[in-house]
């Protein structure tokens, strides 16, 4: 059986928005401005190489859509991003052209037990705030990794929102990447 896992960039302040520069968001590429070298690239790679299959919402999925599949020199990263299974939910999306992406539009527990039950390897669910949101609220996140940078935004689109009950979670491990990021994982 395999386990969903949460994979965020995340300022300190719980913002997740467009940490890459491709929303253009008020302080889009914030992660951007932070030297964290080799251990990144590495623990990154690993967390891909994990994985089985990847769990979208629609927003982060069309970008991911936009940018991977014409990235050039990307090597193994890459033609794993590109390779394996993506399932995007959404009730609007319903022609993907990144390839091997399904559309998951039924109730979210059951589509996502459902992978569970499918895969051996990590489901990996990265952005994605409102689907990760609807996880934690269902109690369906196994894993949560938060890349933690150290700057406050102030505004922008939080990881964590409004939940009916509290969730109560376990560190597993704490590492860091460099240039004042760690990355801290919980499990439930």
């Amino acid at each position: 059986m395999g386990k969903l896992v949460v994979t965020e960039f995340i300022s300190l302040d719980g913002v997740i928005e467009d940490p890459g520069g491709a929303e253009g968001f008020k302080h889009a590429g914030w992660t951007l401005e932070f030297q964290t070298g080799e251990a990144f690239g590495t623990f990154k790679f690993g967390e891909l190489m994990a994985s089985d299959a990847q769990l979208l919402g629609r927003v982060t999925y069309e970008g991911f859509a936009k940018a991977w599949p014409t990235m050039d020199g990307t090597g193994e990263f890459g033609e794993k991003m590109n390779s394996m299974p993506k399932y995007v939910v959404s009730s609007t999306l319903t022609d993907p052209t990144w390839e091997n992406t399904t559309v998951l539009s039924g109730d979210l527990t059951s589509e996502v037990n459902a992978l569970k039950d499918r895969y051996e390897g990590d489901i990996l669910v990265a952005g994605s705030a409102r689907l990760v949101q609807g996880l934690l609220e269902r109690d369906l996140v196994d894993e949560l990794r938060l890349m933690v940078f150290p700057v406050v935004l102030g505004s922008g689109k939080r990881l964590f929102g409004e939940l009916g009950d509290k969730l109560r979670l376990s560190r597993a491990d704490t590492l860091e990447l460099g240039d004042g990021v760690i990355v801290l994982t919980y499990v439930r």
